[in-house]
């Protein structure tokens, strides 16, 4: 029994090393990377005597102990006005497409003023008295993920108000997937403005200088753009982001799998919103019998109010221990299990929802998908748009 116990706490301590191990070289693998947001030295003195505004959420931090940007350069001296938040707030805690109004940042006393209430694009007046507005977010390489919405709005009110907009770049996690249809404009809206396809495989700066390089403003205007790049990045590097990007975005592997899980958005399955494990699982109740593992999505407030099967039990695939190397290794979505659940479930007439073709940005897909087509067959649709796309990215890489 001795003999069998001390192995036992051996073993324990040979997992507890390896654990330890895997962290630090996952540090390690990212300590590297610095933030264009930690290059201060870039850009502090450039801002002084300016009257700043910042579009920022809870991932807009600087420096090891992630202090937010807005009070670390307020503590340097320079001089910020007014604070912008994109879709779920400021302080990011608000939930999936829920309206955020105007308020006041308790700590600093600072306006905030919300870009996803009344008005997605600031007005004259919001910017009035500025001289210069910084764009600090962290994006996740999706093109329905709103916050490159927000920065195309941002640029259109700073071109029109002779505003210089500076950026603070962020690595991408999902800077190696370039894949997915190009968006066809007839299905514009505020998850998908330009044709790019649903992994970008950009940071925000790059797209930032797409935008202004392809004439994508209103009367093709352009924005002044001053970026504080990465240092030591490359788009294949793989990067844990130190802050949660949104309140369903809560572990590294939700956010690899969101531009594969996404597109369920728009169908009547459930990603897990309304549980502590979003987009790494998906199912619905009418698939009971034909899945095994399941979970039941609850109100959660700040994550999911409403949450899509709520109170219900939903049986489907668990994903939270699925190996997103995969996806690294091949550069590209994950179609299987749409492709999958929509053959399993029973209801096919109702599967989809209106949401879905604007999620995939082409009314295609969802022909494709009932029609009965292969992967590859919805693969090859892409092209030649996909690879015109990866041309045309080209000249704007920061990161080459």
């Amino acid at each position: 029994m001795l003999r069998k116990n001390v192995f036992k706490l051996f073993t324990l301590i040979a997992c507890l090393i390896a654990i330890t191990a895997t962290g630090q070289s996952r540090r390690d693998k990212d300590s590297g990377i610095i933030p264009g947001a930690d290059r201060t030295e870039l850009y502090v003195d450039y801002l002084r005597g300016k009257n700043i505004g910042m579009v920022v959420n809870q991932t807009s931090v600087i420096g090891k102990n992630l202090i937010p940007s807005v009070d670390s350069l307020l503590k340097s001296g320079i001089n910020i006005k007014k604070i912008f938040g994109p879709e779920h707030g400021f302080r990011g805690d608000a939930s999936n497409g829920a309206t955020v109004n105007d308020s006041s940042d308790p700590k600093t006393g600072l306006p905030v003023i919300s870009l996803y209430g009344k008005h997605y694009k600031p007005t004259p007046a919001d910017l009035k008295g500025l001289d210069l507005m910084i764009f600090d977010v962290q994006d996740v390489g999706a093109r329905f993920y709103t916050y490159i919405s927000t920065l195309h709005y941002v640029m259109e009110a700073c071109a029109e108000n002779n505003i210089e907009l500076m950026i603070l770049d962020r690595p991408n996690p999902n800077g190696f997937c370039i894949d997915g249809p190009v968006l066809d404009t007839a299905y514009r809206s505020f998850v998908g403005m330009h044709p790019i396809p649903i992994a970008h495989g950009m940071t925000i700066a790059e797209y930032a200088q797409m935008i202004n390089g392809e004439g994508w403003l209103k009367n093709h205007l352009q924005c002044k753009l001053k970026i504080i790049k990465v240092a030591n990045y490359k788009h294949s590097d793989k990067y844990v982001l130190p802050v949660n990007p949104s309140p369903n975005l809560n572990t590294n592997q939700s956010v690899l799998l969101y531009p594969s899980l996404c597109l369920f958005e728009g169908t009547v399955l459930s990603v897990g919103r309304g549980t502590y494990n979003p987009f790494v699982q998906v199912g619905h109740p009418l698939l009971k019998g034909k899945y095994t593992y399941k979970f039941t999505p609850v109100s959660i407030p700040g994550m999911s109010e409403d949450p899509p099967q709520k109170s219900q039990v939903c049986y489907g695939i668990d994903l939270k221990n699925y190996n997103t190397d995969a996806l690294r290794v091949t550069g590209k979505l994950n179609l299987t299990w749409l492709i999958e659940l929509y053959k399993a479930y029973p209801d096919k007439s109702h599967f989809f929802n209106a949401y879905f073709t604007k999620l995939a940005g082409t009314d295609k897909l969802k022909k494709q998908i009932e029609a009965g087509e292969s992967e590859q067959q919805i693969r090859d649709s892409w092209e030649p748009a996909l690879s015109k796309y990866k041309t045309m990215r080209h000249k704007y890489l920061l990161y080459k």
